[in-house]
């Protein structure tokens, strides 16, 4: 990681305000940007976007599906709509129309789901978005990204608006340090290396990224390299940073906020599995509805932690047979 970059570690900043900034100023530069909510100005942050374009936001209350079709109709007459809504709810009551209205008519619709993962904490499994990853990877021709920071965000905001089809982003509640080097490009199927390493490869998304680099930072003082990447897009996936890793390290560990059924992990363990098998550990919420409690006693107790990463690689280094190896 370079030295701004860690600088930049002590701060963290709202992904959800670098989201409506840049919207705004992407409003501000082209008139066919609108959004589109569920009766969530507030949590979207689309305030101020509503006091300076109260035209160009329309609030479908709550009513997810008719929020994706109305996103749809918007995009076919010529708008670029950013459809935004908490996480759970977007994915979970508007699959249907995600990937019939949107992503079958390839349409320039962007979905943008807030708070994802664990973010809503005590209001429990139902608020949890922890399946999107794995519902919408499932759909063809929908693209998703999952930024880490800020600086990602406004550039994940800025590429959607320009991209030709449905993208799904995933813009993370937790406040998150700043991560993304100043040169980082944002381009679909590739990730971004923040440390080099010749042991084990930490592929993260979102806000795991950050713990993935503390981890990293801890092992380094055990004398253990880790690659750490920002995987960035889950679909398409850097599929040749994925072969590098299995190829140049030991081992790969994957950690997102979600599911471990069918997202990041999933998609990387099909790719190492058929062309180059390597010891892998795959962090997240594994099958099970996760119980009532704030988001930090979530994240501690499925292992979603810097130190729960570090103890992943510290597994897949441990000889055959020892303790930390069963």
């Amino acid at each position: 990681m370079t030295a701004d970059v860690m600088s930049e570690t002590a701060r963290t900043y709202d992904c959800r305000q670098a989201f409506a900034d840049e919207l705004i100023a992407l409003a501000a530069e082209d008139e066919r940007i609108v959004a589109v909510c569920n009766d969530s100005v507030g949590s979207s942050n689309l305030v101020r976007f509503r006091e300076l374009y109260p035209d160009r936001l329309i609030n479908v209350g709550i009513a997810e599906q008719d929020l994706v079709g109305v996103a749809a109709g918007l995009a076919i007459g010529g708008f670029v709509p950013f459809v935004s809504a908490a996480g759970p709810f977007l994915t979970g009551r508007a699959t249907e129309q995600i990937k019939t209205d949107a992503a079958y008519n390839g349409l320039p619709v962007v979905l943008c789901g807030q708070s994802p993962g664990l973010a809503y904490g005590e209001l429990g499994p139902t608020h949890h978005s922890i399946e999107d990853l794995s519902w919408m990877r499932a759909i063809a021709d929908l693209a998703i990204a999952v930024p880490a920071d800020p600086v990602q965000t406004r550039a994940a905001v800025r590429w959607a608006a320009a991209y030709d089809g449905p993208v799904y982003l995933r813009l993370p509640r937790f406040k998150v340090p700043s991560v993304t080097p100043q040169d980082a490009p944002f381009e679909p199927g590739r990730s971004i290396k923040l440390t080099d390493g010749d042991d084990i490869t930490v592929m993260a998304v979102g806000t795991m990224v950050s713990r993935a680099l503390a981890a990293a930072e801890t092992l380094r003082a055990e004398g253990v390299g880790v690659r750490v990447l920002n995987m960035t897009f889950v679909e398409p996936l850097d599929v040749e940073a994925v072969l590098r890793a299995a190829r140049e390290t030991r081992g790969i560990v994957t950690a997102e906020e979600a599911t471990t059924t069918g997202g990041l992990g999933a998609a990387v363990a099909g790719i190492v599995a058929q062309n180059r098998p390597r010891p892998m550990r795959i962090l997240g919420v594994q099958r099970e509805f996760a119980p009532t409690g704030s988001a930090a006693f979530l994240l501690e107790h499925f292992g979603l932690t810097a130190d729960g990463i570090a103890s992943a690689v510290r597994e897949l280094l441990a000889p055959a047979g020892s303790p930390s190896a069963s």
